[in-house]
């Protein structure tokens, strides 16, 4: 039972609700015309939007694919779940949501891509073979075995058995799909951007990719209706943000604030939306609160059921880790959030910044960031935006709500000093409380010594 939950609410459900989780990859928030993209076509996002909830504060923990699903599948932070740095895993023996979603009599399946590893920590998680090879490295969702599983299931004898469905696209992770009636022209840019035209091209790209991901989304969403009936959560949402600079492998909010969009008909009201601020830990709660289960009490996460309720009110902070992805980024910075004010701490300020982006070959944006480094020999600000890519202060203070896109760093402003002060004292109790050593994983390189005295 929902706690809090006015009895009309659910006069409806004679049961525990089914659960569809469908998690597209690289998805950047404002990607969508759900939340104020004006070119980018996502129709089956808008369809879930009139249907039921948009979350316009929901927030991963890390940036990346890995730790990001570690968090959600554990309820744990990075730093006890054992994931900090991506291509990693949860430390063996955590149990994680499908355990205790079974141990509540829910079947409990996995579609299309995994990254939730290692499988050791899933033994109760039924991998549905639900994947099409599209390239070397897309190992995309194939929505046709995702309907025949369900509609095997409608006609068996389990029918009755309440089932989570973690669905999982590739898209818009790269590859990106080559351009489907995208004009360069016409994409939008933000202005941490520099920009050129293979910036504008690889953005039609990148668009391409995530209308391919919402006709997933859109057909997952009918499959399901067809065959799980009304009472079905179903939730939209994206492991980190998108494969650009100031994004993913970074904790600004292009990185860590994610689209989030739930339904659940004849509970969660349509059209509406909610300013709460919730993390990726809440999520493991929610669904054992809604499943009918007991939440862990050692876990990070708090149940946010009661937004889908309507009381729109939940953390007042929030916090996010990075540490590395291999060779190609190591970096290691933690954040707080609150709801006007960002801290980010970055642990090694003399380590050169860097990620797939600039370090690896042309499908992860290395010709189009090659275009900034060009522009910026004899263009001021592309300059100062590669610099500002490559250098990272050891603390960087940011007023969201002023500056959403994070771009005038407040930490040595005198006017701020207090809320630097408070912040950085948040952070660093944070950090020990979760065991949070900073630990380097990897090997960095290096700024200059020119660059560091700048610094």
């Amino acid at each position: 039972m929902l706690a809090g939950l006015a009895a009309p609410a659910l006069a409806h459900q004679s049961s525990r609700p089914n659960i569809v989780f469908f998690l597209s990859d690289d998805h950047g928030y404002r990607d969508s015309s759900v939340y104020g993209s004006r070119v980018v076509r996502t129709p089956a996002m808008q369809q879930l939007a009139s249907d039921g909830m948009v979350f316009m504060r929901a927030f991963t923990g890390s940036p990346t694919c890995v730790p990001s699903r570690a968090i959600i599948m554990s309820g744990l932070m990075p730093a006890r779940n054992g994931a900090l740095p991506n291509h990693s895993g949860l430390t063996p023996g955590i149990r994680t949501l499908p355990t205790y979603l079974k141990q509540a009599d829910y079947r409990v399946a996995h579609f299309g891509k995994s990254h939730y590893q290692p499988k050791e920590n899933y033994p109760d998680l039924e991998w549905v073979p639900s994947e099409i090879r599209r390239g070397p490295l897309n190992s995309d969702l194939d929505t046709p075995a995702v309907e025949d599983w369900l509609k095997r299931r409608d006609a068996s004898s389990t029918r009755a058995q309440p089932v989570c469905m973690f669905v999982n696209s590739h898209s818009p992770h790269v590859y990106w799909a080559p351009n489907e009636g995208y004009d360069p022209a016409r994409v939008e840019l933000p202005p941490t951007f520099v920009d050129t035209p293979e910036t504008r091209e690889e953005r039609t790209k990148y668009y391409t990719d995530v209308s391919l991901a919402d006709k997933q989304l859109g057909e997952i969403y009918s499959s399901a209706k067809r065959y799980l009936g009304r009472n079905t959560l179903f939730i939209y949402t994206s492991d980190n943000g998108a494969q650009w600079p100031f994004a993913k492998w970074s904790l600004y909010d292009a990185g860590i604030l994610q689209p989030f969009i739930a339904i659940w008909p004849g509970v969660i009201r349509p059209g509406s939306r909610a300013n709460a601020m919730i993390s990726f830990c809440d999520i493991l709660p929610t669904l054992l609160v809604i499943a009918g289960a007991k939440a862990p009490e050692d876990i990070d996460g708090r149940s946010f059921e009661h937004v889908f309720l309507g009381q729109d009110r939940h953390r007042t902070e929030i916090y996010g880790a990075h540490s590395g992805d291999r060779d190609f980024n190591v970096f290691p910075m933690r954040c707080v959030r609150t709801a006007r004010h960002k801290y980010i701490l970055n642990l090694h300020p003399e380590f050169r910044y860097t990620t797939h982006i600039d370090k690896a070959g042309g499908r992860d944006g290395r010709d189009y960031f090659d275009s900034w480094v060009r522009k910026a020999q004899s263009d001021p600000a592309a300059a100062a935006v590669v610099r500002r890519y490559h250098e990272h202060p050891a603390e960087e203070l940011y007023d969201v709500v002023a500056d959403p896109h994070e771009n005038r760093n407040l930490a040595a402003d005198p006017k701020h000093r207090r809320t630097l002060e408070n912040l950085r004292q948040r952070l660093r109790s944070w950090m020990r409380k979760q065991g949070d050593e900073g630990k380097v994983f990897g090997n960095p390189t290096k700024l200059s010594r020119t660059a560091q005295s700048q610094i």
